[in-house]
């Protein structure tokens, strides 16, 4: 479960008492791996992630994150000096009530520090007892091999979905040979695959970070709808909807992809979760790679700026 939205990035922060109930409706579920930051908020969500899984602490895997610089509750740039991981580590952990984090993400690659010095800290951290496992976010093949050089990356978090296909051409191949796990952010397409986003969807620039994504443009939504259609079509097939296609054509690349889909609602959760039981053969994976060859998404995934610090 990506907790992200239930705080920050796709419009209003839900009310706490909802998002606790929410998170703890996602564990009653059987949903046992939970994803956060720092940023997102900043700090917001990592307190309600904290409170929510305190009464399951050991039955559940946290992930979080750190790398951004943050100002006056704003992020400025990044910032993966050893001193700083070292300081969000210990923020975290206050935050999400436990004494230790199981999987901690650089969010973003820092230009300014080598990558082997921020894995050599997080080796440190591991070997101290307050991280089990390291990743990374938005990263490259050959920075991976730089850093599971240093010390084993466990997880690799990039966007991936059925209409953001990049990781497919050399960072899903280094994580097959190295023995990394993948986890797909933005699983569902921030929203797009879920069918609910049309030409008439307004997002708030204040609260929505897709108001400045170009694919959520009026004119590349309209240009996109044939994905959502093609979703639509092969759904109608499966008794099922374009969410749990998007989703079980993730787990259907590789059994070590495990994606985070946001889920601020719990009815989004009965929805979701459907997806692990639904077949997709190998026909219908063929099916929807023809189609897809067909298609020409429009637009770039992310702003210009976060695209700028994707390495």
């Amino acid at each position: 479960m990506g907790c992200m939205n239930l705080s920050f990035g796709t419009g209003p922060a839900a009310d706490i008492n909802d998002g606790l109930a929410t998170i703890r409706a996602a564990v009653e579920r059987g949903i046992t791996f939970f994803d956060t930051a720092e940023g997102y908020g900043p700090y917001t969500n990592e307190t309600l992630v904290g409170e929510a899984l305190e009464p399951f602490r050991k039955d559940v895997t946290i992930a979080t994150k750190f790398g951004f610089k943050l100002e006056n509750n704003q992020i400025t740039g990044l910032d993966s000096r050893p001193e700083n991981i070292r300081e969000v580590a210990e923020a975290s952990l206050k935050r999400l009530r436990t004494d230790y984090i199981d999987l901690f993400y650089q969010h973003r690659v820092d230009p300014s520090v080598p990558i082997e010095e921020v894995a050599g800290t997080l080796k440190d951290l591991i070997q101290e007892g307050k991280i089990r496992y390291y990743g990374l976010s938005e990263v490259s093949a050959n920075t991976i091999r730089k850093a599971h050089a240093i010390h084993p990356v466990a997880a690799v978090q990039n966007q991936y979905s059925i209409w953001t296909r990049e990781p497919e051409a050399d960072v899903l191949p280094v994580c097959e040979e190295l023995g990394i796990g993948f986890v797909p952010w933005g699983p569902l397409g921030t929203g797009f695959l879920t069918g609910t986003i049309d030409t008439s969807s307004k997002f708030d620039a204040s609260t929505d970070l897709r108001a400045n994504f170009p694919r959520f443009s009026q004119e590349n939504i309209k240009a996109n709808m044939p994905v959502v259609d093609m979703l639509r079509n092969i759904a109608a097939k499966k008794n099922s909807n374009p969410v749990q296609i998007a989703l079980a054509w993730l787990l259907a690349q590789k059994s070590w992809i495990v994606p985070i889909p946001g889920m601020d609602k719990v009815a989004y959760i009965d929805d979701n979760i459907k997806s692990v039981d639904l077949l997709l053969t190998t026909e219908d994976l063929n099916e929807i790679d023809e189609q897809l060859s067909k298609i020409n998404i429009r637009g770039d995934r992310l702003d210009a700026g976060l695209l700028s610090m994707s390495e």
